[in-house]
């Protein structure tokens, strides 16, 4: 549940007693700050109200949430355990407690709040917690003899073996380890990104180098991922290389709540999602999948500068420091900060001329800035460090061609859009954005209606490409095939006055006036750009046909000028 309706359920199940009015303003400046998700304002507010006796359970809860979505796990705790003291106890209030004991390698108190009825946080993370707790505590087999359990419920296999293996690897087993890796033991494993890393550095472990430098290589021609791109060149350099994603039950315990942050990203809550991954933070400190989750979590609240703070906790000597600085532009860009994400993202570069990640991330930022010739010029450094040009980096010279049309410069944007759609003859965007592009500079008309039409049958529900095909149709003087487009354009997107203000013109050509003059003053509503409010005003003023001969009056003025 986001915490906002948290906050709202509390409030209609707990009103404030008389005896408790006292506590009505923080609570209420808790709950506003909590209605936009500001942890760190109704973390404050919560602080002040836990300095006070008698304060209701349903607020003691909210407490609860918010000191763990920041990471407090010892306030959050202490929240937690008035909780239990005023006979209101709950799943969240003991899963922060557990956190503060693990943290603490307090295992007799985490066991004990596993073992209540409630638990912690699900069967999954509980039966994870039980393993690497015994681990912990020095009975491996019993560690693992839990974790055995846990994998009989059917849904929970593939995680409890991969963590039997993590205990394997731990304990001094790695040839057990990758057997269940491998899937030679119970069947194979659909591992992630992490399990990969640690497969490979088993392999290594166990004198396979060749077999890791397999594994390593097949992965990375699938994913982008700069642990595995940075072992993949330590293996093949003949580097050492230990396993050492878990190196203390400590790790496991981490490994444990990232493992359910990562299965809920996306699919419920970010507020419940972000506890998890904040308590795989307070157990492994420099756990950077973690951090890279909590940030991009806070991001999704609109939480920017706790995610900024959170990225900048990522050690900069780890293979993904420049990924994470890479999203905390991203970051900065969202909070405004325009200036401060194209430095991060030109640090990079700097630092690392060779980074073809960074360079595609500034040339996206720039573009999105309206800085096209910077933009255009970032793109080329990218697709200069493509050793080989393959389908999927049609996206640089889409993104390419877009900064130089931005910029006026047609004539080197359209080779770019061709060599687009070289390597991805199909793409809607590249075709729509090229055929409507052809259709304003009066080239090729035919062939930009071909191209659009192709555009719209591959995505007949996007509002811009249909647009794209009524407007063209009108170039070409077929306006009564141009009404039923630009109306389902409109019908799509109701809310764009590019695309109403196309319907007025659309319907003034063919007799529609009244029905013209409503479009172009509800497109002059929505806040059309600066460049065509006064030609908008000019038509409602005078009319289509009055303003395209002042237009080309002008135009043929400006030629003879020349």
């Amino acid at each position: 549940m986001p915490l906002r309706a948290l906050l709202v359920a509390a409030a209609l199940l707990a009103p404030a007693p008389a005896p408790a009015q006292s506590i009505a303003g923080p609570y209420l400046a808790a709950r506003i700050a909590g209605f936009s998700n500001d942890y760190e304002a109704a973390a404050r507010e919560y602080a002040r109200l836990l300095r006070r006796d008698n304060v209701p359970g349903a607020v003691l809860e909210n407490a609860v949430i918010v000191f763990g979505a920041l990471g407090r796990f010892d306030d959050a705790s202490e929240a937690a355990k008035r909780m239990t003291l005023a006979g209101t106890p709950s799943r969240f209030g003991s899963g922060v407690q557990a956190v503060a004991a693990l943290v603490a390698e307090d295992y007799d108190t985490a066991t004990r709040l596993l073992d209540e009825e409630a638990g912690v946080g699900g069967a999954l993370l509980d039966g994870l917690l039980r393993g690497w707790i015994q681990a912990a505590e020095g009975d491996v087999d019993a560690g693992l003899a839990a974790l055995e359990a846990l994998g009989e419920t059917e849904n929970f296999a593939s995680i409890a073996r991969y963590h039997r293996a993590l205990v394997l690897a731990w304990s001094g087993d790695p040839l057990a380890a990758d057997e269940i890796l491998s899937g030679r033991a119970d069947g194979a494993l659909d591992l992630n990104a992490r399990g990969v890393e640690a497969h490979a550095q088993i392999l290594v472990e166990l004198g396979r180098r060749d077999d890791a430098l397999e594994l390593l290589r097949k992965t990375n021609a699938l994913i982008n991922n700069a642990a595995l791109r940075t072992l993949e060149d330590r293996v093949e350099r003949n580097d050492p290389v230990r396993f050492h994603m878990i190196e203390s039950a400590r790790d496991g315990l981490a490994e444990s709540f990232f493992t359910i942050a990562a299965i809920l990203a996306g699919e419920t809550s970010p507020t419940f999602t972000l506890l998890n991954a904040q308590a795989a933070v307070a157990l492994d400190p420099e756990h950077v999948d973690a951090l890279v989750l909590v940030a991009s979590l806070l991001e999704e609240q609109e939480q920017y500068a706790l995610a900024d703070d959170t990225l900048q906790r990522v050690p900069a000597d780890d293979p993904a420091f420049d990924a994470a600085e890479i999203a905390r532009a991203e970051v900065l860009l969202a909070s405004d900060r325009e200036d401060a994400a194209v430095e991060v993202l030109s640090g990079i570069t700097r630092k690392n001329p060779e980074d073809f990640d960074a360079w595609t991330a500034l040339g996206d930022t720039l573009r999105r800035l309206e800085r096209y010739g910077r933009s255009a010029e970032a793109y080329t450094r990218a697709i200069d460090l493509r050793p080989e040009i393959v389908e999927r980096d049609w996206f640089l010279f889409y993104a390419r061609a877009i900064a130089r049309e931005r910029q006026g410069r047609f004539d080197l944007a359209e080779p770019d859009f061709r060599r687009a759609l070289e390597l991805d003859s199909d793409n809607p965007l590249v075709l729509n954005y090229l055929g409507y592009s052809l259709v304003e500079e009066r080239m090729h008309l035919d062939e930009a209606l071909d191209m659009i039409e192709r555009a719209v049958a591959a995505r007949p529900e996007d509002g811009f490409i249909t647009d794209s095909l009524g407007w063209v149709l009108y170039r070409l003087g077929r306006f009564e095939e141009a009404v039923e487009p630009m109306e389902r354009a409109a019908e799509l997107l109701p809310l764009d006055p590019l695309v109403n203000d196309h319907l007025g013109d659309v319907y003034w050509v063919v007799g529609r006036e009244r029905e013209a003059r409503f479009q172009w003053r509800r497109a002059l509503s929505l806040e059309p750009e600066e460049d065509v409010i006064d030609r908008i005003r000019d038509k409602l003023e005078v009319g289509l046909d009055v303003v395209l001969l002042r237009e080309a009056e002008a135009g043929e003025a400006d030629a003879a000028a020349e």
